[in-house]
């Protein structure tokens, strides 16, 4: 049955939704990774654009209205000493006029001779009082007029070209604005902050079991042990019980299967030293020989079945010298009569199973000394993982059968020396191990012209 297939986007959707898209795809780009840093963005960035639109709105509306009004009574203040000083030309000098702006009204006047204003100053980036004052000013007075309201922080100083004279008036700033607004800033930082402050607390207590069971199961799939006691929320705590019982089943099932290998392996060796018996026994005939030959083979075998199947998997991770571990794995080569090139960069102390992982190199050793003359070992040892890689100047494998040669018992064709008594579990058991440790094994080109087994376990 055809499942019926989405109708096509109209035309002039289709542009708009590709760059929803777009934008889409560049947010998750600059999010963060990490669960921790996303849980903070999740609680602080709604605080942060709610106080935004509470400061937006305060700005645009409280500012505005207190200022505004305050402007409109200092400018009316104004406009009533221009119309006295125009109506009342008999006071001398104007001292009363002076003397009543300055006990009554609380600001400073003075008419000096009249001249040209002063050149208009570059406007304040914050400019809401020169607005509302300039506005003001123009409707009540409507007169020309010089403002500075930046010269002098607490105080503002209005010009007014009048027929005869200019009045110069100079008033407190918070005569014409409301200058204890910054309180409400200051008490709106300071609560974000604490706020910040506890959520960033809170939330680091909430993801620190959830680090500590990914800690614990990362140790556990390196084969190491790692002291995990389940906390946090009762969901993490569900998870933690639910991770243990995990790994008590896997770890109950690798005893079982090693009790039972053991046993099976003890078995089968018992039968064939009866078959050496039995043929010690029969003396030094042709068909003895053969058979000998043979029950050797199927002790090889089988030994190489089982520490397939067991996979080294009992071993607890130690610290071992990087150096001297390489040392070794030189020295048993040259007891065997084979010579290989080892080096190590970087720090040589890692934590390994120094069993298995010996286990895993000398199976990738002995396999490229089978069929290359030459072969060199160099690992690098960075702060996250490290890597081995073991060339040959061997005929190499093709590419396209390299994954194929880590599946059990498989076997290249003749030319890899199927005669020479091989099981096609070497490449097998080397993998294992290192996939025990949290690793892998790749093939590559070697430099030499054969092939490159590279290892790579976390450390």
């Amino acid at each position: 049955m055809r499942t019926p297939t989405r109708p096509p986007l109209p035309n002039y959707l289709g542009k708009p939704l590709a760059l929803w898209r777009g934008c889409v795809q560049k947010l998750k780009s600059v999010m963060p990774k990490g669960l921790y840093a996303r849980a903070l963005l999740i609680v602080i960035l709604p605080m942060v654009i709610l106080q935004t639109v509470v400061t937006y709105v305060f700005l645009e509306r409280h500012w505005q209205l207190v200022t505004h009004q305050l402007s409109t009574a200092l400018v009316q203040d104004i406009a009533a000493i221009i119309d006295i000083h125009n109506s009342y030309p008999q006071d001398k000098n104007d001292e009363t006029l002076t003397r009543i702006a300055q006990q009554r009204m609380n600001i400073d006047i003075e008419f000096i001779p009249k001249g040209p204003l002063p050149p208009p100053l570059p406007k304040p980036f914050f400019s809401i009082v020169d607005s509302a004052l300039s506005k003001e000013i123009s409707r009540q007075i409507n007169k020309p007029f010089w403002l500075d309201t930046v010269g002098r922080s607490n105080l503002i100083e209005i010009r007014v070209l009048l027929d005869n004279s200019i009045l110069r008036v100079v008033a407190y700033r918070s005569a014409a604005y409301a200058a204890n607004s910054y309180i409400f800033l200051l008490w709106m930082l300071g609560t974000s902050f604490v706020l910040i402050v506890v959520a960033m607390a809170f939330l680091r207590n909430q993801i620190k079991p959830i680090v500590q069971l990914m800690n614990a199961a990362e140790a556990f799939g390196m084969g190491r042990e790692a002291d995990f006691r389940p906390q946090g929320a009762r969901e993490i705590r569900r998870a933690g019980y639910a991770f243990i019982e995990m790994k008590r089943r896997i770890e109950r099932n690798i005893e079982q299967r090693t009790a039972m290998l053991t046993g099976v392996s003890h078995d089968l060796r018992t039968i064939l030293t009866r078959f050496k018996l039995s043929l010690a026994l029969m003396g030094t005939a042709p068909e003895a020989e053969d058979m000998q030959k043979d029950i050797d083979e199927m002790q090889r075998m089988l030994e190489a079945y089982l520490a397939f199947a067991r996979g080294d998997s009992g071993e607890a991770a130690a610290k071992i010298d990087m150096q001297d571990f390489l040392a070794g794995l030189r020295s048993e080569a040259e007891r065997h009569g084979a010579e290989i090139a080892v080096s190590l960069q970087g720090d040589p102390q890692v934590i390994v199973r120094p069993a298995a992982f010996k286990r895993c190199l000398s199976n990738l050793i002995g396999n490229a000394l089978v069929h290359a003359k030459k072969v060199q070992v160099e690992a690098f040892r960075d702060q996250r993982f490290l890597t081995v890689n073991v060339d040959d100047n061997g005929p190499g494998i093709p590419p396209e059968r390299r994954e194929d040669v880590f599946r059990p018992f498989f076997r290249l064709d003749p030319s890899r020396n199927q005669d020479q008594g091989g099981t096609g579990l070497g490449l097998a058991i080397a993998r294992d191990i290192a996939r025990s440790h949290g690793g892998d094994i790749t093939l590559s080109d070697s430099p030499l012209g054969g092939l490159r087994a590279t290892v790579r376990v976390p450390v």
